[in-house]
């Protein structure tokens, strides 16, 4: 075993309509490594964390394109996240987001603004790899149109960023699955007491 995944189906149907990857630190040791270091240099993170972290990665998160849209499906995945993290006790929850499309220049707003409004601490910030690296920085701060730039960000991004979550330094082109990558950072004990409240996390 290397990953487990979190499935939600339709109720009384046989098709599964989103789907959660989660790599335990352990499995990710087993495996090489976990999936975002070919992206990303974990480093800076990791040596903060070695004395007490549990990491989770999360990855290959998907829905069908017409169940994004309904808010339960998210909750429900966030339910099952949340538990999952308890059961094995993990302090930090990590990994890459996607938003469709390889054009940096037409993610220009979204990009700009995770940069500028949600970075990670510096003495522990993630960067995309040399060779990979995007640069997000693409818009002033004092130019960015907040209600534009949030609207133009997929619904699981806006739910990380609601739970408290953090960004990277740097995006990264994923060319097999036509996507922009940026690096998702979420201690547990920084997410949003709401967020626990709400999915069972606390």
């Amino acid at each position: 075993l290397v990953v487990d995944r979190s499935a939600l189906d339709e109720d009384g149907q046989p098709s599964v309509v989103g789907t959660y990857r989660m790599i335990r630190e352990e499995y990710a040791a087993k495996a090489g490594g976990f999936y975002t270091a070919g992206e990303y240099d974990l480093a800076p993170m990791m040596a903060a964390w070695r004395s007490s972290g549990k990491f989770l990665e999360l990855g290959r998160s998907c829905i069908l394109k017409e169940w994004r849209s309904r808010t339960s499906t998210m909750q429900l995945l966030w339910r099952g996240l949340m538990a999952y993290g308890a059961r094995f006790s993990s302090e930090l929850m990590f990994g890459c987001a996607s938003f469709a499309g390889t054009d940096p220049q037409a993610l220009a707003l979204p990009l700009s603004y995770l940069h500028h409004f949600h970075p990670m601490p510096a003495h522990l910030r993630v960067r995309a790899r040399p060779e990979l690296y995007i640069e997000m920085n693409r818009i002033e701060k004092d130019k960015i149109d907040l209600k534009e730039a949030l609207r133009a960000l997929p619904p699981m991004i806006k739910g990380y960023l609601r739970a408290g979550c953090l960004i990277g330094e740097g995006a990264v082109l994923d060319p097999q699955f036509a996507t922009t990558d940026v690096f998702i950072y979420l201690p547990v004990n920084d997410i949003d007491p709401r967020y626990k409240s709400r999915f069972g996390a606390g």
